[in-house]
């Protein structure tokens, strides 16, 4: 399943590949893409586990950068 969320607040690129770097090593993604320019987040990941996936990701959205929210 491939889908794009909105991550608001995040405030910069260095920030936005750290995010990349540690959702790719998330168990169950196959492509993941964070664009900082437009906030954007495209996740593509094994469909029965998608919902799992998204929530680890959102816990590291929160530790890298605390005040950004992915919007899913």
């Amino acid at each position: 399943m491939k889908k794009a969320f909105k991550i608001r607040e995040l405030d910069c690129a260095h920030c936005a590949q750290e995010i990349e770097d540690a959702a790719a090593k998330v168990s169950g993604v196959n492509k993941v893409r964070v664009n900082f320019l437009s906030e954007r987040m495209t996740l593509d990941a094994e469909d029965e586990r998608f919902d799992a996936v998204l929530a680890e990701i959102k816990k590291i959205v929160k530790t890298i950068e605390p005040d950004a929210v992915l919007e899913a």
